[in-house]
């Protein structure tokens, strides 16, 4: 973690500024973090491939295998415990304009922003230091997610299945909303059984957003 909260405390001023700025603060969406996160994104998928393929056999580990260990690595809620660490909540509460204080404490608690605030931090790394350095701290700071990842592999839609199919369910994904222009697409997706929404999800994909809202289906259903 101290690797990438270094790089953090290194980007200049405005570009410091720009990963803490929310889309509904300001009139240019293009001053927000979101052209970051959708960078940040990128690298973050390739610094964890990376650190992965050449310590994982490949007799073991096919491509089908890789991708959901990475998926459960740098998923909404691996991204949320990353944010949480490098106390990025309260810097994203201290550069809130005065006037939107209580909207941007409602907004510091949620998932998606902080994943989307994590990415920012990595995109914006990645344009001030460079691949190499970021990448290094990515690893560093997402090595217990990578870890957890490894040891004990999830996936949702999976464990979602095998609850339903003992009550003699089944689950339907469905598409809630699309936001966004094509680069960067979010989809919010809801997990139904007989119509009814037993959790929802959102990511960069569709695939990413079917496992958070089998997550939220597991949570309900096994509490």
């Amino acid at each position: 973690m101290r690797l990438l909260a270094d790089l953090l405390d290194e980007l200049p001023e405005e570009l410091a500024r720009q990963v803490f700025t929310h889309a509904s603060w300001s009139e240019r969406r293009g001053d927000s973090y979101t052209r970051l996160a959708f960078l940040g994104d990128s690298v973050l998928s390739l610094a964890v491939t990376t650190h992965l393929y050449p310590r994982l056999e490949a007799e073991r580990f096919g491509a089908g295998r890789l991708t959901k260990i990475r998926a459960q690595a740098v998923s909404g809620v691996s991204c949320r415990a990353v944010a949480e660490r490098l106390a990025l909540p309260e810097r994203l509460r201290a550069a809130a304009p005065a006037g939107v204080r209580e909207n941007a404490a409602l907004l510091v608690e949620t998932e998606r922003v902080l994943a989307s605030v994590i990415e920012a931090v990595i995109g914006a790394c990645y344009l001030h230091s460079g691949y190499e350095r970021t990448a290094e701290a990515v690893v560093e700071a997402f090595r217990p997610e990578i870890e957890q990842a490894l040891e004990h592999p999830v996936d949702f839609k999976s464990a979602l299945q095998e609850l339903l199919a003992r009550r003699g369910a089944a689950v339907v994904y469905e598409i809630k909303s699309e936001d966004g222009p094509p680069h960067e697409r979010t989809y919010v997706v809801a997990a139904q059984v007989d119509g009814r929404d037993l959790g929802t999800g959102s990511g960069r994909s569709k695939k990413h957003a079917e496992q958070e809202a089998a997550r939220q289906a597991v949570d309900g259903l096994e509490a």
